[in-house]
Order: structure tokens, then C-alpha cells, then sequence
């Protein structure tokens, strides 16, 4: 016992195992080694289409927005009848020589289109809806309606109301040009028809929504807030000249 306390501590610890110096290393580091080929990823059947990045690439093309919208139905019908009406007056000729048959059909649709768009369309929609009224002086304006704003529309039924409003009459004036410069003026009355339509759906939504916008701004400035269950009905007057052209 004494022996060992008197022992350094240094000299009672073993050394490690030495190790041969002659051994040469197993490993280089600057040996070159023969190139790789590279990996080639082949993707699947089911890896073949390109991810979508945000929501709007997954729910892009037709069916997507159909499966967005709030109203299928009404957006259908809106440009059903729509194509429908452009597509009849463009294809009549190669089907039947039936003129008078020809333009019963395309009135027809586009009364259609007229009706729909005025009445189902717009208010399901946007919220929107406009008519002409004669009050007992015999004074036209027209009256607008429009939705509570509690409640806004879907955009995506929004944004393709407005695209349908507006494209439509440029394609019908486009028709209308095509049909002067190819003398074909045998079917100018039912294109000026179309636009008379389509212009006049194009005018009245667009006060509608004018005024609407413009409404609302008023009653949130002033602290008042529109409720009922039915929308508000919102009134501007538009004068003489243009209720007795664009009046019903």
C-alpha cells in the first residue's frame, strides 16, 4: 500500500498501444477516382403532370372553376346561352337555307340571354339587378338592386359575370363589322339586335354596380349600415334620354 502512494502518478499509467509507422495508410485522398455515370430520375405515371405551386395552378381550367363557384348552375346557363346564340348565327348556314328559321332561332336565344342575364344571372351572381320604371309624370329612370354587403359574392362567379358582360357585345360588333365588308346585309338586323342586348345588359350592370359601390361608400362614411334580409334597394336616377333608349 505504502509502495503504491509513493509511485508517481505518471509512471503507473500505461502508454497506448504504439503503432506501426511502417504501415502505410490505407486511404489517399488525391487519388482520382473513375467518373460516375449521373442518376437519371425518370418519373412515374402518376408523377408525369407538373405540381401546382399555389391554389390557383390546382384549381386552374374549366372544371376548376365550376368547382370554385358558388352558383355551377347560373355560371352554365350564363354562358350557354350566350355561345349558344353567337354559335347558331355563325353555323346556321351550313345546316339549313332556311333564313327565316336561322333568325327565329338566334331572336330566340338571345331573348333567352337577355332574360337570364337581367334577371338570374346578375342578382345570383354579383347581387345585382336593374330595371326601367315611368313614374306618374311620365319621367323614365332606371332602379338599381343590389345585394346586402354583408354578404359578397364569390369571385370567382364575380370575375366570369363581368367577363361575359363585356366580351360578348366586342364579339357581336366584330360579327357586325365582318358582315359589311362581306355585303352580307341580309343578317346585320340580327346582329344590331344582339348588340342592342348585350349592350344594354353591359350599360345597365354597369351603373348598377357604379352606383352600388358608390352607396355603400356614403353609408359607411356616415355610420349607417345597410341590413335586410332582401338586399337594399338602391335608386339612381338615369334621365330621360337614356331610360327611353335602354327602357323595357
Amino acid at each position: 500500500m505504502s509502495a503504491n502512494v509513493s509511485t508517481p502518478l505518471l509512471q503507473t499509467i500505461e502508454p497506448d498501444d504504439p503503432t506501426d509507422e511502417h504501415i502505410p495508410l490505407s486511404g489517399n485522398i488525391n487519388a482520382s477516382s473513375a467518373p460516375k455515370p449521373p442518376v437519371v430520375l425518370t418519373p412515374g405515371g402518376r408523377a408525369s403532370a407538373p405540381m401546382a405551386t399555389n391554389p390557383g395552378d390546382a384549381e386552374s381550367g374549366i372544371a376548376g372553376i365550376f368547382r370554385q363557384s358558388a352558383h355551377p348552375l347560373v355560371l352554365f346557363c350564363l354562358f350557354l346561352f350566350r355561345i349558344s346564340a353567337i354559335t347558331v348565327y355563325i353555323l346556321c348556314g351550313f345546316f339549313t337555307s332556311n333564313f327565316v328559321l336561322s333568325t327565329v332561332v338566334v331572336v330566340v336565344l338571345l331573348a333567352m340571354d337577355f332574360w337570364n342575364c337581367r334577371n338570374v344571372a346578375g342578382r345570383t351572381l354579383v347581387g345585382l339587378r336593374y330595371w326601367n320604371q315611368v313614374d306618374e309624370d311620365g319621367e323614365s329612370y332606371w332602379v338599381f338592386e343590389s345585394r346586402d354587403p354583408s354578404r359578397p359574392p364569390n369571385p370567382v362567379d364575380s370575375r366570369m359575370f363581368w367577363i361575359a358582360l363585356y366580351t360578348f357585345p366586342l364579339l357581336w360588333l366584330a360579327l357586325l363589322i365582318v358582315s359589311f365588308l362581306k355585303f352580307n346585309l341580309s343578317f346585320v338586323p340580327i346582329v344590331v339586335l344582339a348588340l342592342v342586348f348585350n349592350v344594354t345588359n353591359a350599360i345597365g350592370f354597369t351603373y348598377a354596380d357604379r352606383d352600388a359601390k358608390q352607396k355603400w361608400a356614403n353609408n359607411l362614411s356616415s355610420g349607417w349600415s345597410i341590413g335586410g334580409i332582401s338586399g337594399q334597394l338602391l335608386t339612381g336616377v338615369v334621365k330621360n334620354s337614356v331610360g327611353r333608349v335602354f327602357g323595357s
